[in-house]
């Protein structure tokens, strides 16, 4: 855990020292909703900010919302969404939020979205599970309870992700992500930003601006090429 917190703490200030990350290529980019949300109901103003800068976004509605089906399935529902828009092959971006950031994680890991994906940005997800989640009924709750066998499983396929960079964010005051530190993860760039509640997390203007500038949008490469 205090490897967790000093890792997050020291890509906080490398962030607020205005240190660049190499850009990250994204004509299209997939935004994952999180639990109980749909493609209205979540990334309301970063999808206009990637819009503006000539992004191509999709924003699918993952069903059930509540998860009781198990993320895999959701994992799948992603896969085809992607597949159906995009076709096979075309590179993409993936910004998560909360469970769907576990939910990206299974298509990059276990569906072969990584061979596939540019770069992966994960917003109040909990990789090592929620104590929230024994509140929850069915198979997502379980999945996303600290410990579960599916998370270790997920762990343990980490690798597949490759080089891709990879960003989580969290805010120490989240009180759905219990603890807070369950958004750490060791294989990214750890980012706290402060932001009183969790649903708030996709709205923190700090949040949407260093995604924003880590991306090279259609926008950017057009005055770049000016």
């Amino acid at each position: 855990m205090f490897k967790r917190l000093l890792v997050s703490f020291f890509a906080t200030v490398a962030m607020a020292s205005g240190s660049q990350a190499p850009k990250i290529p994204a004509k299209r980019v997939v935004l994952v909703h999180g639990l109980f949300q749909n493609k209205w109901r979540c990334f309301g103003f970063l999808n206009k900010d990637l819009e503006k800068r000539g992004v191509e976004c999709l924003i699918p509605s993952l069903k059930p919302a509540d998860g009781r089906d198990g993320l895999p399935g959701m994992a799948q529902q992603l896969k085809k969404a992607i597949d159906d828009r995009f076709g096979p092959d075309e590179h993409v971006v993936l910004i998560s939020f909360s469970m769907g950031g576990l939910i990206s994680r299974h298509y990059l890991q276990e569906l072969g979205g990584a061979q596939r994906c540019d770069g992966f940005f994960t917003i109040s997800t909990p990789h090592h599970g929620t104590r929230a989640a024994h509140l929850l009924y069915g198979k997502g709750g379980r999945q996303m309870e600290p410990e579960s066998p599916w998370l270790g499983k997920l762990a343990a396929s980490e690798d597949k992700l490759g080089d891709m960079p990879i960003v989580s964010y969290r805010t120490p005051a989240d009180l759905i992500i219990l603890p807070s530190e369950s958004s750490i993860w060791d294989r990214a760039e750890n980012i706290s930003v402060p932001s009183p509640l969790h649903p708030l997390m996709t709205f923190s203007p700090t949040v949407r601006r260093d995604i924003l500038r880590r991306l090279e949008t259609p926008v950017a490469m057009a005055q770049g090429a000016l």
